[in-house]
Order: structure tokens, then sequence, then C-alpha cells
């Protein structure tokens, strides 16, 4: 299916785009942080793309694309790296909007933090010899700590949203690698990789997602305290 990949960008984009608006939400009154943050975010995810796909760590299926490419990369991934970011931060701030009690305790937050910061170093100590592993879990523990240590208060709203964004991500990004569809949208060779896929998904994404996204929030939430104490 021609464009799929470029369908999938804007489907994900369009409703949280024009929900952008809603009175209540207001959320376009976030878009100077917002794209500050995914700026940012493209400066360190772009090159890391680049990179991959001229190696071939991971490629993308002609046959569900455009056909405009820049620097390797295809239109549809440049775009996902705007569109994705955009719908899931829409949709973090949407839900603390609607229930703006929705954080973990400061004990359960530190609880995950420590509980996936040692399943990162575990497996990044057997398998960082795999490019996708290795670079992607590097990151993931050197952002995790650093905002930790700094701003430790967003991750109580950030872990727990996460797990929200998270189905419509299987839901995308299952579509992406396979689901449904005849063949892949984006391959992974496998010698890259764990090998171990979440239906179609390499488990190697989640640890992706959580980076990028995390990389904007970030940004858009830095300026808002100087006080990195956890809230209970």
């Amino acid at each position: 299916m021609k464009y799929l990949y470029l369908w999938l960008d804007l489907g994900s984009f369009i409703i949280p785009f024009l929900f952008s608006f809603h009175p209540r939400l207001k959320f376009y009154l976030r878009w100077k942080r917002l794209f500050l943050g995914i700026a940012v975010m493209m400066c360190i995810f772009i090159p890391w793309d680049v990179y991959f796909t001229v190696q071939g760590y991971w490629g993308f299926n002609p046959d569900y694309l455009s056909g405009v490419y820049l620097f390797h990369l295809p239109l549809e991934e440049w775009l996902f790296f705007i569109c994705i970011p955009y719908a899931c931060l829409f949709t973090h701030y949407a839900l603390l909007e609607l229930f703006p009690k929705m954080k973990l305790s400061a004990r359960a937050t530190s609880v995950v933090y420590i509980s996936l910061v040692s399943v990162l170093i575990v497996v990044l100590w057997y398998h960082y010899t795999n490019w996708y592993t290795g670079l992607n879990f590097a990151y993931a523990l050197l952002l995790l700590g650093i905002v930790y240590n700094k701003r430790a208060d967003i991750l109580q709203s950030f872990f727990l949203t996460y797990l929200i964004i998270l189905v419509p991500f299987f839901i995308v990004n299952g579509v992406l690698t396979g689901t449904g569809i005849e063949e892949q949208v984006v391959w992974y060779n496998n010698a890259q990789n764990l090998e171990i896929r979440l239906g179609t998904i390499p488990v190697e994404d989640l640890i992706y997602n959580l980076g990028m996204l995390l990389t904007v929030y970030a940004i858009m939430e830095w300026p808002s305290s100087r006080n990195p104490a956890l809230k209970s």
C-alpha cells in the first residue's frame, strides 16, 4: 500500500492537533517548548537513524513510501519524529489536565526507576555488542540518570502516562513492523538486536520510544521548576 507510512504519521497527528485548540486543553500554548524539545530530540535521533540506515541495521520498504528521501531517510521517517512525539505529549498533558492527581508516589517512582535501570544495565552488560540494543539502552540509561537526579518529579507522571501511550504505540509500531500487512514497512537486522519481538515489534523499540519521548518531555518541563525533589 503506497503511502502507508505517511498515512500512519498523519493519522497519529491529526486528532491531537485538532484538539490542541480545545478550550480546556489549550495544548497550543505549549508549542514553543514542545517544538524546542522535538528539535533537540531530532538532533540526537536523526544522525542515529541515518547511521543505522546506512549501515543496514534497519531500513524502509519502498513499497509503502512516497519515494521522497532526505539524507538517506524517507520523508515519512522525518515526519515520524514530529508527529509521534506531538501525539504522545498531547496525550500526556491531556491526561494530566483531565486527571491532575494521576501520578506515582515518590517511593513508587524510585522503585520503577531503579527496576528499569537495573534491567537496562544487565541487558547492556551481556548485549552491548548489538548496536541497536547497546546504543539504545545506553542512551536511555544516561537520560534516565540525568532526569532522575535533576528533575525526578517529572517522572512521577511520565512513567504512568507512558504505560497508556504504549497502547497507540503498539498499534502504529505494530503496523510499521508488519502486523496486518504483507511485508514490514520498517525492517530490522536481527544481528543488531535481541531478536525478541512483542508481536512484530522488537523489544528495544519500547526503550527507543521512551528515550525519544522523555527527551522531548524533559526539555518541555525543565524550566518549570528548580526543585529536583520528588513530590509525595
